[in-house]
């Protein structure tokens, strides 16, 4: 998790530190497509101020790609009161994102000079049923009636639009 004081390169260095005690860190994240107002839109979380990113995270020693995704998408983007939101549906991977160095560039291969990569980070499908609604803690920036299936949650959410066409403000 990001903290609000952190900066790139003190994230570089807990990285390094990271790497140092436990080897590679193996990460997963979801690409969930929605549609509104009969457009597809990308759905990221806002961690910053101008910081935005796919919903997931780190593997946990021994977890599955698709249950430590599961759990995260549950704790980030639960509805219910109890714990229990929607039932994900994990798809297929999409692509894997290497860190090959103790530095913020991520590739779409590993370099074939690379022995120990750093960091994996995998894309997975996430299809939502079409009765289902996402649940936010907070709204976007978006006005109330592009939030109109959207409820409150712990972070801010951003729709990046998929085509030609926008939010209309």
């Amino acid at each position: 998790m990001y903290l609000k004081t952190e900066t790139r390169a003190d994230r570089l260095l807990r990285l390094r530190a990271n790497y140092e005690a436990h080897g590679m860190r193996s990460c997963v994240a979801a690409v969930i497509v929605v549609e509104l107002f009969k457009h597809p839109h990308l759905l990221l979380l806002q961690v910053q101020n101008s910081f935005y990113r796919l919903p997931g995270g780190r593997l946990l020693r021994g977890e599955s790609d698709t249950d430590c995704l599961i759990r995260k998408l549950s704790s980030k983007l639960s509805a219910g009161e109890d714990g229990r939101g929607p039932e994900w549906e994990v798809g297929e991977c999409l692509g894997m994102w290497w860190r090959p160095d103790f530095e913020s560039l991520l590739y779409p291969y590993l370099p074939p000079n690379i022995k120990r990569p750093k960091e994996c980070i995998k894309l997975y499908l996430v299809k939502l049923q079409p009765s289902r609604r996402l649940s936010f803690l907070r709204t976007s920036d978006f006005s109330q009636s592009h939030c109109a299936n959207f409820m409150r949650t712990k972070r801010y959410v951003a729709l990046v639009s998929l085509g030609s066409n926008h939010l209309r403000q």
